[in-house]
């Protein structure tokens, strides 16, 4: 029986952060503090004892595990939910023993490297009882919400294109360009690109073509080569992006419809103002989305669906398809031919004002000094 299957006559959603990396540190818990009307948080996993001591000290938690504790941590009676912020290839196993332990699971994306991992994880929540859903913050941000709702309204018409652009300057020793943890360009910027298609026009790619200039070195690290995709889509729609990380910060997409424009630009950084134009003839509308907390959005609302019993949007089945698409995207530029994604079921119905929450301006919270940033 899951912890939460008395969610109804709770208040509030008890979380276990796992793993305590840039993410954690520099968006998830600081959310906490502006998710407090039903999120708690109440328990730290991390492999890095300094991380564990310090960070339950700036936020006054009481419970720290190790990872080799982590059952523990799970059948603690101190906690409801994890929110899985570990490198991507350590997802799927701390994921399943959370679901079959009766926690809730909020993971970040990808929600794995491999189609069957996610079969396990969506198939371990179903059997107990929880709730599984994928991290993607950019659902709860307020502009790329706007947009979405005014796809949905016909302000552009018939929406027929999406262009995309998502590029950074990767450290050489930076997790991201680590393939034996599950980095890569792909999983950590093109996803980004890839989910913000299907959002915007809510549906699924049928086809996927891909060119990619990556090689890896001999530690088995990516370059900073760069990769392109095109997905296509029903309805004469088509999404390009290109990512990589070997070239200066730049996140930007446009939707071409049948009657206007719409871009974000920036796009994806959280961390900065977002822009939005949408430009209908002569007519040309800008407007600025000051940096908000979509962490904390997103927490609230994955509270709300243990605490309700509802089912999320994004789903494990939105995770799913996203990895399904990286893996066509990967076979295409491998044999440099067309790919067919498999349709596997119905996209869930995107409900742009279900994420409309209150969100306070953020301020970037200070990080541990880098002699501290090790191991998550």
């Amino acid at each position: 029986m899951p912890n939460g299957s008395h969610a109804k006559s709770k208040t509030k959603i008890r979380y276990a952060v796992v793993g305590l990396g840039h993410v954690s540190q520099a968006a998830i818990l600081p959310a906490f503090a502006n998710s407090a009307e039903n999120s708690e948080l109440t328990a730290l996993v991390s492999g890095n004892p300094a991380k564990l001591r310090r960070l339950s000290e700036k936020y006054n938690v009481r419970h720290t595990f190790p990872y080799e504790r982590y059952a523990d941590c799970l059948h603690s009676g101190e906690i409801d939910a994890v929110y899985i912020a570990l490198p991507n290839n350590m997802h799927k196993d701390f994921a399943v023993p959370a679901a079959r332990a009766g926690i809730h699971v909020l993971c970040e994306k990808p929600m794995a490297l491999e189609e069957a991992d996610c079969e396990l994880m969506i198939e371990a929540a179903k059997e107990a009882g929880v709730k599984l859903m994928p991290a993607y913050c950019t659902h709860f941000e307020p502009g790329n919400v706007q947009l979405v709702e005014a796809i949905q309204a016909g302000k552009i018409g018939e929406p027929r294109i999406f262009t995309s652009v998502f590029s950074q300057r990767a450290k050489p020793c930076s997790s991201h360009l680590k393939k034996d943890v599950g980095g890569g360009v792909l999983y950590d910027l093109g996803i980004h690109c890839i989910n913000a298609a299907r959002f915007l026009f809510g549906s699924e790619p049928c086809e996927a073509f891909a060119s990619s200039t990556m090689v890896l070195d001999r530690r088995g690290k990516e370059s900073s080569g760069t990769f392109a995709g095109l997905l296509k889509f029903a309805g004469d729609r088509v999404a390009s992006f290109t990512v990589t990380f070997g070239a200066a910060d730049r996140s930007a997409f446009e939707v071409i419809g049948t009657k206007g424009i719409l871009k974000m630009d920036p796009a994806f950084e959280m961390a900065k103002d977002l822009k939005s134009e949408v430009t209908i003839g002569n007519w040309k509308i800008k407007e600025i989305f000051s940096r908000r907390d979509p962490y904390a959005s997103e927490l609230t609302y994955f509270s709300n669906c243990a605490l309700q019993d509802l089912e999320p949007d994004p789903s494990g089945q939105t995770g799913l398809a996203d990895v399904r698409i990286i893996r066509a995207l990967q076979i295409s530029a491998e044999t440099r031919a067309t790919v067919s994604i498999p349709q596997e079921g119905p996209r869930q119905a995107c409900e742009p004002h279900q994420r409309r929450l209150k969100q306070p301006v953020i301020c970037r919270p200070q990080l541990l000094r880098p002699a501290l940033s090790g191991a998550d």
